[in-house]
């Protein structure tokens, strides 16, 4: 019977990786808009599109970005500055896209400008903060999806959707996570609307990454502003030693963040290539090995793996 098991689900993966391989016609004549590439994931997503043929439109959110992406590529490829928290921004860059596309539509959206900061407890941030990764994870995301959808539509295209492993397992970071989970239903819902019209929806997932996102330096003075910053009853609450243990916690885990961020880019650039893309894409060997695990065990199993490590508040019962 184990005999059976094997050769069945040794066929299945088999017959997946087949399918998985077959690549999309006439790349060449593709075009992919990407957000966020002044550095990180959609920085080297954008050239190693470029590198494959692609025609890529990269969004930055700066000029100096866009200038030094633009010398790092080929022609082909063309650049725009986008902030995804403005509206008019949005619609600025969706003119140009369709100028530039044409009849043939955009047959790729990479969603994938993000924040981050700082990396605290929920009682700890201020509603600015909060409001400003919402901005731009969550909102921006459905705006420039929504703004360019009639292009992919037209395309029979893709939309792939930077999500976080933190979309899937929430136990720090709260916004951010809260973000995350946001960008996994909405492009769920997205992906079940849009079934008719041939248009695939693909999410990733990336672990933890070496990105400006997780910058070790700006991450920890964040969160010492934010704590120096916290109310004094907040500060009784947790205790200096709270803090300094949580500082000490997050700063490994930033120290262990991967470089290799093609672990990341491959998996974005499979799901704009492949005939056959995932739903979903777990980027790294913590989100596959540790995470992904992690998240189908039973609640209190998880909430004890997750947090065995953290400190105990200065005032816990």
């Amino acid at each position: 019977m184990w005999l059976y098991l094997v050769a069945f689900v040794g066929l299945y993966y088999l017959l997946r990786w087949y399918r998985e391989r077959q690549v999309v016609s006439h790349l060449q004549d593709k075009y992919v808009f990407i957000t966020g590439c002044d550095s990180g994931f959609g920085n080297l997503l954008a050239r190693q599109l470029d590198a494959r043929g692609l025609r890529v439109l990269a969004a930055c959110l700066t000029e100096k970005g866009a200038e030094e992406l633009r010398g790092q590529t080929s022609d082909r490829l063309e650049t725009v500055t986008l902030d995804v928290t403005k509206m008019e921004s949005i619609a600025a860059a969706t003119q140009w896209v369709k100028e530039h596309v044409g009849d043939r539509g955009l047959w790729g959206l990479v969603n994938n400008a993000g924040v981050t900061k700082p990396v605290i407890l929920c009682e700890w941030l201020n509603m600015e903060d909060s409001m400003n990764i919402l901005k731009v994870n969550l909102i921006g995301v459905i705006q420039v999806t929504l703004s360019m959808l009639p292009l992919v539509r037209r395309a029979r295209g893709r939309i792939v959707n930077v999500s976080s492993i933190l979309g899937r397992v929430a136990f720090f970071a709260g916004v951010y996570c809260i973000s995350k989970y946001g960008v996994e239903a909405f492009s769920d819902i997205l992906r079940r609307e849009l079934q008719h019209f041939g248009v695939k929806i693909s999410i990733v997932e990336p672990g933890y990454f070496r990105t400006g996102m997780t910058n070790l330096t700006r991450s920890l003075e964040e969160m010492k502003q934010s704590w120096k910053e916290a109310p004094k009853h907040i500060k009784e609450t947790y205790g200096q030693q709270y803090f300094d243990a949580f500082y000490n916690i997050i700063k490994e885990g930033l120290l262990g963040c991967s470089t290799n961020l093609n672990l990341v880019t491959d998996c974005m650039e499979h799901a704009l290539t492949s005939v056959y893309p995932r739903t979903r894409y777990s980027a790294g060997w913590d989100a596959k090995f540790f995470f992904i695990p992690v998240s189908y065990l039973p609640t209190s199993l998880a909430d004890y793996i997750l947090t065995r490590s953290w400190p105990k508040p200065a005032q816990a019962v």
